[in-house]
């Protein structure tokens, strides 16, 4: 699972440094009102980024925040088509283009742009996908299922993604063009918080994919919930959602604050080590993590097996070690033997076996399945084993619960 591709000319991978798109603005229903421009100083701002480290400039003429007045799509492309002509030709950077509409992105990419920021992930406008394959152009594509960013925790984004990715192909887009953005941010009313909070956690998750990862998180309001402050003071917590989520992944940071990020995103990058992978030939061996069984079964499909075959393999692909403290000797013993029955494992003191040792710690190693029948089996036994089968199926269980997780 390692990216290694060429966006516009631009490498971008798991072993190469992240890089940094600047966000030009010029729709003044923006939520972050400080980083609104003037279309006649965008040249002046897109030289000025380039110099402070941006790679992508990512026009945007509409605010997509939640709460923004909508504007016509004339409108929007009459704000754009300036920009883009003092742009083409005079800046040394990749242009993308925000938009969910194909009449803005075609007239967009005729005058210079090189990539499409879908945040619909093609779902407002099908027609969208006919012109990026029409122009072989890179696009971004946001989690979306109805509205733009509407999926609600990760799963659900992971789903939506990998939706998305099957009907771009099926409708002759190259997938080694797209972009992912797993939708960070209050795009619905229901999307709160401690699901960005889970995002940006999981984001190596969408590793899965093996594509470039995008993350938009700049000033957003997830952050202002945490430090409770209104947009023009959440740098300091960007940086530190953008140091996150490049350590954990994102090959792309899409920011209203290019040198601060620049930085950042250079130190994140040098810390985050490189993937492992041996290639002899034709062969290749990488390690492969996944923290879900639905990721396994992605990954499953991705190769070619059936939805019923990974449906079926998935549970055996997590592998849990849990620590079980203060079980009496016995107890233990009895766990070691059903769990290696089962073919897992068990470590505990070596003075247990003797029953020198009254009680002692567990550590149990198995598969989600293997716990799980562990679990079933102990509920049938004597003692305070019920007891324990019931606590392990609990913590096992907060690994996806949110509240859980976030809610301090």
């Amino acid at each position: 699972m390692v990216v290694d591709t060429n966006i516009c000319g631009i490498k971008i991978g798991d072993q190469y440094p992240a890089h940094v798109m600047g966000i030009i603005n010029f729709s003044p229903e923006s939520f972050y009102g400080n980083s609104v421009i003037k279309p006649d100083s965008a040249l002046e701002i897109a030289l000025k980024m380039v110099d402070e480290g941006a790679t992508f400039l990512d026009l945007g003429a509409r605010s997509t925040w939640l709460h923004a007045e909508p504007i016509s799509r004339k409108e929007e492309l009459e704000r754009i088509v300036p920009v883009l002509k003092a742009l083409e030709g005079n800046v040394d950077a990749v242009i993308s283009v925000d938009t969910m509409f194909p009449e803005i992105a075609e007239e967009a990419l005729k005058r210079g742009a090189q990539i499409i920021n879908d945040v619909s992930g093609f779902t407002a406008d099908p027609r969208m996908i006919e012109v990026v394959a029409d122009y072989e152009c890179p696009a971004v594509v946001m989690a979306s299922n109805k509205v733009p960013g509407d999926p609600i925790g990760m799963d659900s984004i992971i789903e939506s993604l990998d939706s998305i990715i099957q009907t771009a192909e099926a409708g002759g887009i190259n997938p080694e063009k797209l972009i992912l953005d797993p939708a960070l941010g209050r795009w619905t009313e229901e999307k709160l918080s401690i699901y960005d909070f889970e995002t940006l956690d999981d984001f190596e998750r969408l590793k899965i994919f093996e594509k470039p990862l995008l993350a938009a998180l700049s000033r957003k309001s997830f952050i202002g919930e945490v430090l409770e402050k209104p947009a023009t003071e959440r740098l300091y917590g960007s940086l530190a959602g953008a140091a996150i989520a490049v350590y954990k992944g994102a090959h792309i940071i899409r920011t209203h604050d290019v040198p601060e990020t620049y930085d950042v995103v250079k130190l994140s990058g040098a810390t985050r080590s490189r993937p492992n992978i041996v290639k002899e030939g034709r062969y290749e061996v990488s390690v492969v993590e996944v923290k879900t069984p639905q990721d396994a079964a992605i990954l499953m499909r991705k190769l070619g097996a059936t939805r019923t075959g990974s449906q079926v393999m998935q549970e055996k692909s997590i592998l849990l070690m849990l620590k079980v403290r203060n079980l009496t000797t016995t107890e233990a013993l009895i766990i070691k033997q059903e769990i290696l029955a089962r073919g897992g494992d068990a470590a505990l003191t070596r003075d247990a076996v003797s029953h020198e040792a009254e009680s002692t710690d567990v550590l149990l190693m198995g598969t989600l399945l293997q716990l799980g029948r562990l679990a079933r089996k102990l509920e049938g036994q004597a003692r305070s084993l019920p007891l324990i089968a019931g606590m392990i199926r609990e913590c096992i269980a907060n690994r996806s619960d949110l509240e859980y997780r976030y809610l301090r």
